[in-house]
């Protein structure tokens, strides 16, 4: 620290403590007045990758087939499932659902239409007539409950094969103002510096609005979720319900980082007390440091609030982490302080302050600086959460400095005068143990820091970039048990789009001739109907050919073309039937619909094919083109908008298969299940990769998952090259830089290889980790090798001065990893698996870093000498 920068400290700091601990009241009172802004955000814009190109498809097709967000609850009644006792509760549950706010509709077994109950004729369900359902008294539920379990389209969707288990979709209201405001704000963004200023101004305006619109959403999603649920509630003693779907899961997350917030932040912080009680024995050693600890996370926290920049469940961590960061420079401001009065316990108690700053204020600006940079290289992700964080981190980094070198010094100016400090070993000797280990057994620390390193490579080799949502959270949490019971019996969680494009839209249709041409390609050979496989142009169309479609049809009494019955008859349009529902379409389609189902890891697949087998159950095995045509155009709005109209989109030529991916699928991996779908579906015949795409929220959250192992794993290595920098200059020795680094290098590899062994993966919730790791052992190293510098230059023997070091730093070192450890642990409790991980990973992290700086480091500078003849 520079003689002018000190003097500037003293006049400022030293001098005038009482107002600097008012001036930090006041900020900190501030802080707490905003603390009720502050928010916690879930929903899937945060968790997406921002500019993907399939996002962008993503809500095109939504937007496309008016897919709506919704909620599942599972019934499983105690009574049979087609049992009064079972339907009329379950009536009533819908009935009171129907009537939350932001709910667009409800689906049960009561308001489907039965196919297959009665014998009905392809004609009377395309005739507009009601269709049977379980609302009419005169229907056979035995007969309806043998159809919803071997139906194609509500077998394991609506009704569990077994029949014992339903599932009732609570459809959410689409809220367009949320659509409008993200269109404009991605529109405008896609620009970059293209804009003008109005534009500028124009998206600044737009992303506030979004902002708080989106807000608000959120806000009434969880009500809409706390609301199902407390309806649920009340119908539990009918049957066993357990409430599903993303929105839920998007619910649940922020009440489990909210919950862990409160209950394990304060839990920490009570274990820290206890802990540095135990380790200081002094009330002012143990006030002080949490004091600091807990002014800087209100500060930030106030800070947050205020900018309404929101935390995630990603970026919930910041506290934790911030914590970890402010109590190690707090902790070894206080060692060194406790040094000095016990070198000098009469001396003046604002020298000793002083002299404590001018000694810690270069190795803690350079841990906090590096700090940074480990932390920085999260904002090169594309994921607004991770950037999130990084930006937090370092603010919260620099905002913490400043407060431990602000507030801790003023306390311990105004604090009452105390008993001077004697060390008499409570603690000394288990440092001085490490350094005769160093010492003593040199070969064998070199020897498993190299067994560590193969432990590293095998590791990471099979760390993963993947994960189920479902692992987030423990077996005995309802959410858990709704998901499995989704998975295993009701079709699968998440969602997945398949959009196949007609191989060619322009070419005539395989069996049918061009509107308006009255020729063209031959018919296919095996259409029973081939003969009236005519273009269907209304008033134009051939009579003869209607008329031997009703002397041979044997259908003909009720002959849907026959005279006004006739659909396609007098609407003055031409209408040319889709390829999809042509003979070739219809096999492209059951093609790939059973090769979509026949995956181990998806559930319910629903497609055009599932139409098409509905009509097969109608008319038997024979569908032509003119049956299938009839499907494409004349079904009743009401069952085309459930068997036409979610799979196929007329204005694009193209058909969506629907699929609902097992979470708890131990095979899941979504990169290589994407690909390998890809590429069968490219191998069929009939479709090429360029008919092919996919989307969804798994979609879009595989590339989050791709996009962190690149952005992320592989910028590690310009983040240790930035910090080899830093340590050249600040140790001016490039050998001592490296020696530095290495056991820092070896601490956060090592984490990462012992989550691949142990099959941790790597997730938008872990990824955070290496930057954790990265940060504290560089804080190890750099005070370690700042002091060991300084006990060197007293006597020039490596020896003494790792033994004096182990001694002094050592021990902060020491203190500090043991309180983080025993607090940290805490979260092992949780209900919610990230958390849990954060936990053991960080307990982890700081174990290696201070093994790695009090073993490996001390004996790789004895061995390689790198300090020169000044010490360097």
């Amino acid at each position: 620290m520079s003689h002018y920068l000190l003097a500037l400290y003293e006049r400022v700091v030293l001098r005038h403590p009482v107002i600097v601990l008012v001036l930090l009241a006041l900020l900190t009172a501030g802080a707490l007045s905003q603390l009720g802004k502050l928010r916690i955000d879930a929903s899937a814009d945060s968790l997406l990758l921002q500019g993907d190109p399939s996002l962008e498809f993503y809500r095109e097709v939504s937007k496309r087939y008016a897919s709506e967000d919704f909620l599942l609850l599972t019934w499983q009644p105690d009574a049979p499932l087609f049992a009064d006792a079972s339907l009329d509760p379950l009536k009533r549950m819908a009935d009171e659902l129907r009537e939350l706010p932001g709910v667009s509709s409800v689906v049960t077994v009561w308001d489907v239409p039965l196919l297959e109950t009665r014998p009905l004729s392809l004609s009377a369900v395309t005739s507009g007539d009601p269709l049977p359902s379980l609302r009419d008294p005169t229907v056979d539920r035995e007969a309806a409950l043998a159809e919803f379990t071997s139906s194609p389209l509500y077998t394991d969707l609506l009704v569990g094969r077994d029949g014992e288990v339903t599932a009732v979709q609570v459809n959410l209201e689409r809220d367009e103002r949320y659509f409008e405001l993200l269109r404009e704000r991605e529109a405008l963004r896609e620009k970059k510096e293209a804009l003008s200023a109005e534009e500028a101004e124009r998206l600044a305006e737009v992303e506030a609005a979004f902002k708080a619109h989106s807000a608000v959403l959120l806000e009434q999603q969880s009500e809409l979720v706390a609301s199902v649920r407390a309806i649920a509630d009340r119908y539990r003693e009918h049957a066993r319900i357990f409430v599903g779907g993303v929105p839920m899961i998007a619910a649940d997350m922020v009440d489990f980082v909210r919950s862990d917030l409160v209950v394990f932040g304060s839990a920490i912080i009570l274990v820290m007390l206890f802990v540095l009680a135990i380790v200081f024995r002094r009330v002012r050693w143990t006030v002080i440091p949490l004091l600091t600890c807990s002014v800087t996370v209100t500060l930030m926290l106030g800070l947050l609030a205020a900018l309404d920049w929101r935390l995630t469940v990603i970026s919930s961590n910041f506290v934790a982490v911030l914590l970890i960061v402010t109590l190690a420079i707090a902790i070894h401001l206080v060692v060194r302080y406790r040094e000095l009065h016990a070198l000098h316990p009469e001396g003046d108690r604002c020298q000793r302050v002083r002299d404590t700053v001018r000694l810690m204020f270069v190795p803690c600006a350079y841990t906090a600086l590096t700090t940074m940079v480990a932390f920085v290289s999260l904002v090169v992700s594309d994921i607004q959460p991770v950037i999130d964080f990084g930006w937090m981190m370092t603010l919260g980094i620099a905002v913490a400095f400043l407060v431990c070198f602000s507030l801790l010094p003023a306390l311990v100016l105004l604090w009452p005068r105390g008993r001077p400090v004697r060390h008499t070993g409570a603690d000394a000797p288990l440092t001085l143990h490490f350094a005769r280990f160093a010492d003593r057994h040199g070969r064998s620390v070199l020897w498993t820091s190299a067994a560590l390193i193969v432990v590293v490579v095998v590791g990471v080799s099979q760390l993963r970039v993947e994960n189920r949502f479902i692992d987030y959270f423990k077996e005995s949490t309802e959410i858990y048990q709704g998901m499995e019971l989704l998975d295993s019996r009701l079709g699968g969680t998440i969602p997945l789009d398949i959009v196949l494009s007609a191989p060619d839209a322009t070419a005539p249709l395989p069996g049918l001739s061009p509107a308006g041409e009255g020729g063209g390609e031959p018919v296919a050979a095996d259409d029973p109907f081939a003969e009236d496989a005519l273009a269907f142009d209304g008033p134009e169309q051939n009579d003869d050919s209607a008329e031997s479609f009703a002397n041979d049809d044997p259908f003909a009494e009720e002959d849907p073309f026959a005279g006004d019955g006739d659909p396609f008859a007098g609407s003055g349009e031409s209408f040319e039937p889709s390829y999809w529902f042509s003979l070739e379409g219809m096999r492209t389609i059951d093609a790939a619909h059973d090769l979509v189902a026949s995956r181990e890891e998806t559930g319910k697949v629903l497609s055009l094919a599932t139409t098409f087998s509905v009509v097969r159950e109608l008319l038997g095995d024979d569908i032509g083109s003119v049956e299938l045509a009839l499907v494409q155009r004349s079904l009743p709005e009401e069952v085309a908008r459930q068997l036409v109209d979610p799979y196929f989109d007329g204005e694009h030529e193209e058909a969506r298969i629907t699929v609902r991916v097992k979470e708890t699928s131990k095979t899941l991996r979504r990169d290589r299940l994407l690909r390998e779908l890809s590429a069968d579906l490219a191998a069929l015949d009939a479709l090429s990769a360029e008919d092919i795409r996919l989307t969804g929220m798994l979609v879009l959250y595989n590339n989050v998952l791709q996009s962190l192992f690149r952005s992320q794993i592989l910028t590690l290595g310009a983040v240790f090259l930035a910090i080899l920098v830093m340590f050249w200059v600040l140790f001016r020795s490039f050998s001592l830089a490296m020696v530095a680094l290495a056991p820092n290098l070896l601490a956060a590899t090592l984490v990462l290889g012992i989550m691949g062994l142990v099959g941790i993966p790597l997730d938008i919730m872990t990824i955070t980790i290496a930057a954790i790791v990265v940060g504290i052992g560089v804080d190890d190293c750099v005070h370690y090798v700042y002091r060991f510098r300084e006990e060197f230059r007293g006597d020039r023997d490596y020896l003494a001065a790792m033994y004096r070091s182990h001694g002094s730093i050592g021990r902060a070192m020491y203190y500090t990893t043991i309180t983080i450890v025993i607090g940290f642990s805490m979260l092992t409790l949780s209900n919610f698996t990230p958390s849990i991980y954060f936990g053991v990973l960080t307990v982890l992290a700081m174990t290696a870093a201070v093994l790695g700086a009090l073993l490996l480091l001390p004996r790789l500078i004895i061995l390689f000498r790198p300090l020169g003849p000044e010490g360097a």
